[in-house]
């Protein structure tokens, strides 16, 4: 999806801005960054333990779970989508990150904490807003010490592969103290 007129128009404006003290260099930046809403308070009732997790898992339901392995459904809704009314990248590595720890719960004792060490995602598609994305997870290895752990996206309605993703995790036994 193309972006909108207004912001292609102030992308060549900023590329053709050769001092970054110019002043019009400086409103471009400042009027983006309104936009993206810097300068609104987080609101209080973000401001609590867990808030994350239990926002972000307010979009999965959960298929499906077994040793190593976790299906859910992803609802895309308007509070998780970019400027062009698909899922935001952000929203999707963040979903990322807690299936990828779902699925490695499913292997890893509770006793051992996990300590994310990488992720990488590669956006093959877009999953346009209020549609269903099938995210599968799996245990790709699971050792001593660490866990890796493969996602798959789909749109529900025709299949297509929209993101995959691995998540590499250090196994950390707790400490006896």
């Amino acid at each position: 999806m193309a972006p909108k007129a207004s912001s292609a128009s102030q992308i060549q404006t900023l590329s053709s801005v050769s001092d970054p003290k110019d002043p019009q260099y400086v409103s471009l930046t400042q009027t983006f960054l309104k936009r993206l809403g810097i300068h609104k308070p987080v609101p209080r009732s973000c401001e609590i333990s867990g808030f994350y997790s239990n926002f972000f898992g307010s979009f999965l339901k959960v298929n499906d779970i077994r040793k190593g392995q976790i299906s859910c459904t992803i609802v895309v809704k308007p509070q998780i989508i970019n400027a062009f009314g698909t899922l935001h990248g952000g929203s999707v590595g963040s979903l990322i990150e807690l299936l990828s720890i779902a699925c490695a719960r499913t292997v890893i004792a509770e006793d051992k904490e996990l300590f994310l060490g990488e992720i990488s995602v590669s956006y093959l598609s877009a999953a346009p807003n209020y549609t269903e994305v099938l995210a599968e997870a799996s245990v790709v290895k699971s050792g001593r010490n660490v866990t890796m752990v493969a996602l798959e996206f789909k749109l529900k309605k025709t299949g297509n592969l929209i993101y995959i993703a691995h998540a590499t995790f250090y196994n950390i036994p707790a400490a006896k103290l």
